[in-house]
């Protein structure tokens, strides 16, 4: 049901907004926050309308023709009194950024073209383009066809983006949200926001808004720019907070500076204190030579590691470049592989999904795991520390403040090992899990996304892992979550015991956060294994060659009439599965002289819902083949999405696997490679005749692939 707002909706929002600053975060703001919104709350209705409208916009550039809003009385003599009266600018006031975001490329160009030749100018980015329009204006002027009378510059933007900043703790956040939110396209979290403040103190505020909002510049600066910007002194920070943003800062500073002045960035990088700034340094100031320097970093990290993620590099970059080590870490681990695969080939584009099929046929239990196994348990076993005893600055937050400032463990110590303590066996925990995921179900949250199996992992992991293994894994994410909310194994399998795999095809890396997860793994308690794949023909990998009938070629609205399917498994059929099925909807006659299928004959036949599980059944864990598959799988796929259900199978085409194998032949229709092949067809455009059709072309395509590798 569509939501509608009333008229001056945004100004009840930006009066919302303001009296978030009447709390916790009054005392960070600058003056020139405060004086703004003082002289706000001092202006009539319909000017405040003016000033929210044009705060609603995403550049401090405006049009004003374009303020001719119905619920405002007179609005372009509200603008001209709001000119004089300091609230807009001409256009002299823009900054370079709000330029390039009120102008398109094309228009940018177009207003060029009065300078000059416009040669080479299409391949040059919005801000360089902007950059040299800029220079033309500063020597001759804007172009006269372009109407400055338009145009103009909010001059509250800096006291505006420095409130928006502080509310929303970056800056591309919009007002925009709460329209959104009261719409229902964004869901938000107002049941956790506490009376708390995003920075400790005033100055830490004005520290992190210095870094984050030259961060967002910064793709705008020319060379001197950024030169410029890298002699200012740089606001010492307090908070873990704060020190977010001067790192994102200083990080990003140091890569531009690296295409032209290397020096001055290493200088830059060496002040930053993030784990990527960090190696950028040491491996930068290796390449140029100081190579005592990078050793004596190298050997403190080491002494004295700020996270297990620089530790790792540190101990990898020192025993190869001072011990001489050939290979890293990850290759080492990659090389030493406990386990090797033969999968399906066919598996090639979902090989997690591949692994635990072979592993299903195996007789063994497994499930598709990575982060989010952990991220859940993580976030299920501490709800209550996440979010009721930290709380979110604002609704609109995901993160509560401890995770982003990683101190979750330091901040919670005693609740965290009192429920620890509390939950001392699997009943206990299980029930803890399963009540926090009763009672918060579809909640926003950062950590995970719900859903209906959720559990299932957790339940058995639980059941099967060992209870001091887990607890020590919680313990280790509570301490740095930073560092170990992401790179865990793809599956966990249960063989006997409990153990992980990080599943590796050909060609794919360790990347450096899997190689510390896996550890922390390993050092928690947990069997964990690297499995490498090789990809071959698998005899036992089954396929299903799919065809149906439909009422016509769109599945958006169209639907099946006929379904036939065959398994193979080593190029034998041993299974088939055909029905009719009632569209719920008219045939068109044209429909019924192709395929011969009627109203009639399928008055009667069962539903797809009715047919749905036999489906699922009988292509899992398959290879769902068809001829131009994209079409069957598709309309499958969308009959199960209307039921609610996801259905995902690897695909392979026949039409595609003749194509590779048999190339050259005149038609690659069904029809016509039937009739090539001398394959029999009882009755085509029926799905179980064109199915068994188009599985003896797979086993064409399968015997001259054999013919090939011998």
């Amino acid at each position: 049901m569509r939501k509608d707002l009333p008229p001056r909706y945004y100004l009840t929002h930006f009066h919302e907004f303001l009296r978030f600053f009447d709390g916790a975060s009054g005392h960070l703001l600058t003056e020139q926050a405060n004086t703004f919104i003082t002289r706000f709350c001092a202006l009539d209705e319909d000017k405040q309308c003016i000033v929210v409208r044009a705060a609603n916009r995403k550049y401090a550039v405006i049009d004003r023709s374009q303020f001719n809003y119905a619920e405002i009385s007179l609005p372009q003599q509200q603008i001209d009194s709001l000119i004089e009266s300091g609230w807009f600018g001409d256009l002299s006031h823009a900054s370079l950024q709000d330029m390039a975001g009120v102008l398109t490329k094309d228009a940018i160009i177009e207003l060029m073209a009065t300078y000059g030749s416009t040669q080479g100018l299409s391949a040059l980015t919005k801000p360089k383009l902007v950059e040299r329009l800029r220079q033309e204006i500063a020597l001759h002027g804007w172009p006269d066809r372009f109407s400055l009378d338009h145009y103009l510059v909010c001059l509250f933007d800096n006291a505006l983006r420095f409130l928006l900043f502080v509310y929303f703790g970056n800056t591309k956040s919009r007002l925009n949200q709460f329209s959104m939110r009261d719409l229902g396209v964004m869901r938000t979290r107002s049941d956790s926001v506490g009376n708390s403040a995003r920075f400790d103190s005033k100055e830490d505020t004005e520290a992190a808004w210095f870094y984050a909002d030259r961060y967002s510049k910064l793709a705008y600066y020319d060379q001197a720019a950024l030169l410029g910007v890298a002699k200012l002194p740089f606001p010492d920070v307090q908070s873990v907070s704060a020190a977010f943003y001067r790192d994102q800062f200083i990080y990003a500073l140091g890569m531009k500076l690296m295409e032209f002045d290397k020096l001055k960035a290493l200088d830059i990088l060496k002040l930053a204190q993030s784990d990527k700034a960090k190696e950028k340094w040491l491996r930068e100031t290796y390449k140029a030579g100081d190579t005592d320097a990078v050793k004596q970093h190298l050997e403190h990290i080491i002494d004295n590691p700020q996270s297990d993620t620089l530790l790792a590099f540190a101990e990898d970059f020192y025993a190869r470049k001072y011990h001489k080590k050939r290979t890293s870490t990850v290759t080492d681990m990659l090389r030493n592989a406990s386990k090797s695969l033969d999968i399906d080939v066919s598996q090639n584009q979902q090989v997690e999904r591949g692994v635990l099929a072979y592993y299903a046929r195996q007789g063994v239990q497994g499930w598709r795991t990575e982060n989010r196994l952990w991220r859940s348990l993580f976030g299920l076993t501490f709800w209550q520390q996440l979010y009721e005893e930290d709380t979110l600055v604002t609704e609109f937050d995901r993160r509560p403040l401890s995770l982003k400032q990683n101190n979750f463990y330091t901040k919670f110590e005693n609740s965290i090992e009192s429920l620890l303590t509390a939950l001392n066996s699997k009943q206990k925990l299980r029930h803890h899990i399963h009540k926090m995921a009763t009672q918060h179900y579809g909640k926003v949250n950062s950590l995970f996304m719900w859903s209906s199996g959720l559990l299932a992992p957790l339940d058995a992991l639980i059941t099967h892992g060992e209870l001091p293994a887990i607890f020590n894994l919680l313990r280790m994410m509570s301490r740095d979550f930073e560092n170990l909310r992401d790179g865990f194994p793809d599956i966990m399998v249960l063989d006997n015991t409990l153990r992980f795999e990080e599943i590796k095809a050909p060609g794919d890396q360790l990347r450096r956060n899997q190689l510390v997860s896996i550890q922390r793994l390993q050092q928690a308690g947990f069997e964990v294994a690297v499995t490498t794949v090789n990809w071959v023909r698998d005899p036992a990998q089954p396929y299903v060659v799919v065809d149906i009938e439909t009422t016509g070629g769109n599945n958006s609205y169209n639907r099946i009439t006929e379904i036939g399917m065959v398994k193979l498994v080593a190029g034998e059929e041993i299974a088939q599965y055909q029905t009719l099925i009632n569209p719920m909807r008219r045939i068109p006659n044209n429909i019924t002289r192709l395929t011969g299928i009627s109203d009639e004959m399928v008055a009667s036949a069962p539903v797809f819902s009715d047919v749905a599980e036999d489906i699922n059944a009988f292509t899992e864990d398959a290879v769902f083949v068809a001829h131009n598959v994209n079409f069957d799988y598709g309309f499958i796929k969308q009959e199960f999405a209307r039921l609610e259900h996801t259905y995902r199978r690897p695909k392979m085409c026949t039409v595609r696997e003749m194509r590779r194998t048999y190339p050259g032949l005149t038609s690659y229709s069904l029809a016509n490679l039937t009739q090539h092949f001398d394959i029999k067809m009882e009755r085509h455009h029926r799905a179980l005749s064109d199915a068994k059709a188009a599985a003896e072309l797979l086993k064409l395509a399968f015997e001259k692939d054999d013919e090939s590798s011998t």
